[in-house]
């Protein structure tokens, strides 16, 4: 390289720095030298170097907003089990996620079911497709928003700390019914329900009904205002299904077969399942003193 073309290098370098375009600056020798070599025009060589630096761009900004949504890791649509919620479209999910229409409308999705039928799951699935789709997004238990709100309402910075979060497209509440039922806690949830209305979408996992939410708000008339801004646009999904840690633990118990302590009763006899209500039964029964 000559003395010019060596100070030309230089510039060009200090100047792709003020630029802020570090990605140009750390490919356009490399490329710059395939353009001399294979002929290329000028602006053969300048595209390829602008597709580099927003391809980096957007890989950067994907990074933060992952970091920044606070998503439980591992769970995505593709180990999603929807053969196990058969009565949520897996169709209509997948079109949900591409964002769009409903986010620009501040559209609401609703997800109710017993604990542990996949509905944080689903949420944190949506939450990633949407990420990945480009849009913002906040994936929080709503005990612990709610706390940080009451912080602020009693800094007197409520109304500033609800506007930011308005970068987010969709701001993610796991847990709704874990809120106490405490006027201070409701009230603040009420009014993030409120500024959100018609312009920012929330997604709420709830394990009760609409008609149970009298538990989370002490106040009638608050419920049902809190409910009719949230269903007046949403999409509501309900996973009503065995919780699948129960199930997953009832299928390790079975693979393991019986233990050893125990032995065959010739007679079967039904026991009830406190935690759903059903029965099943027991043909099995552990030896005075063993497995007890």
């Amino acid at each position: 390289m000559n003395p010019s073309s060596t100070t030309d290098a230089a510039r060009l370098t200090l100047m792709l720095t003020d630029l802020r375009l570090p990605t140009i600056k750390a490919v356009w020798s490399r490329f710059a030298d395939q353009a001399d070599q294979e002929g290329w025009p000028a602006a053969r060589l300048l595209a390829t170097l602008a597709e580099h630096e927003l391809a980096e761009r957007a890989r950067r900004r994907l990074e933060r907003h992952l970091t920044d949504a606070r998503l439980p890791p591992g769970k995505t649509l593709d180990n999603f089990d929807f053969t196990a919620v058969p009565m949520v479209s897996q169709a209509q999910v997948r079109a949900l996620t591409s964002g769009d229409r409903w986010l620009d409308e501040g559209a609401n999705l609703i997800l109710f079911g017993p604990p542990g039928g996949g509905k944080s799951h689903l949420a944190a699935a949506i939450g990633l497709a949407l990420v990945e789709a480009g849009y913002r997004v906040l994936y929080t238990r709503t005990t612990d928003l709610v706390q940080r709100l009451q912080v602020a309402r009693r800094e007197l910075t409520l109304e500033a700390a609800i506007a930011k979060l308005d970068k987010y497209h969709l701001l993610i509440l796991d847990d709704l019914a874990y809120v106490a039922k405490d006027q201070a806690e409701t009230s603040v949830l009420f009014e993030l329900i409120s500024a959100r209305y018609e312009q920012r979408s929330l997604l709420i996992t709830a394990n009760q009904p609409f008609g149970e939410w009298g538990k989370i708000f002490p106040d009638p008339a608050m419920t049902l205002a809190a409910v009719d801004r949230l269903v007046h646009h949403a999409t509501l999904f309900e996973l009503n299904v065995d919780s699948y840690r129960r199930r997953t633990a009832m299928e390790t118990k079975r693979s393991q077969g019986r233990p050893a302590t125990c032995a065959t009763l010739k007679t079967s006899h039904s026991v009830s399942l406190s935690d759903t209500g059903d029965t099943a039964t027991n043909d099995t029964a552990c030896l005075p003193g063993e497995g007890a």
